[in-house]
C-alpha cells in the first residue's frame, strides 16, 4: 500500500500534526493532543488508513474501543475491517450486566468495564486506544478479554510514548502496533 518512503512522510505528517500542550494535566506532563490531527479529514483518513492496513489481512471479529479516545478510532477502524465495535466504558457506563478490572494509577486506582455477553471463547479482538502510555488501562482490558475467552490478536495505538514502559507490560498478551511513537 505504503513505500516505506511514502510511509515516513505520511507519519511525518501525522506527527507534526499532533499538538504539544505542556504542563497538561498537571506540571510536567507534555500532553499528546491528537484533536489537531483528527479535525483535518485528510490526516484522519491517514491514520485509519495505515492502521486498517496493517490488520486488513488478520480475521478479526470485533476491535475493542477504550472508552474515550479508542471509540473515535475503534469504530471506523470497526467499519474498514468489516468487524464488529464493542466499547470498554467507565464504571456506570454501560446498561446490561458487566464485567469488571480495575488497574492502578500513579495516586490510587480505577476501572473499566465491558458487557458480560460482548464476547464469546474463540474471538479475535483487536484491542485499540489513541495513545499507549504504561499501558494500565490496555493491560485491565487485555483482562477483561480474557474473562471472556477471546483471543488478542493485538493492541493498536495511534501514539506511544516509549520511555513510559507500556509496549513492555502489554507484549506478553499480542502485538503491539503504533504509528507514532516519542
Amino acid at each position: 500500500m505504503y513505500s516505506a518512503d511514502i510511509q515516513n512522510k505520511t507519519l511525518d505528517i501525522i506527527k507534526n500534526s499532533i499538538r504539544n500542550v505542556p504542563d497538561f494535566p498537571k506540571p510536567g506532563i507534555q500532553f499528546k493532543d491528537i484533536t489537531t490531527a483528527i479535525k483535518q479529514p485528510e490526516i484522519l483518513k491517514e491514520i485509519l488508513d495505515m492502521l486498517a492496513a496493517h490488520f486488513k489481512s488478520q480475521k478479526i471479529d470485533y476491535v475493542i474501543g477504550i472508552e474515550s479516545r479508542g471509540f473515535i478510532f475503534g469504530t471506523a477502524l470497526a467499519y474498514l475491517l468489516n468487524c464488529g465495535f464493542v466499547p470498554v466504558r467507565k464504571p456506570g457506563k454501560l446498561p446490561a450486566d458487566v464485567i469488571s478490572q480495575e488497574y492502578a494509577l500513579e495516586y490510587g486506582t480505577d476501572k473499566i468495564e465491558m458487557h458480560k455477553d460482548a464476547l464469546h471463547k474463540g474471538d479475535r479482538v483487536l484491542i485499540v486506544d489513541d495513545l499507549l502510555a504504561t499501558g494500565g488501562t490496555a493491560a485491565a482490558a487485555a483482562k477483561l478479554i480474557d474473562q471472556t475467552g477471546a483471543e488478542i490478536i493485538a493492541f493498536t495505538f495511534v501514539i506511544e510514548l516509549a520511555d513510559l514502559g507500556g509496549r513492555q507490560l502489554l507484549e506478553n498478551h499480542a502485538e503491539v502496533y503504533s504509528l507514532i511513537k516519542y
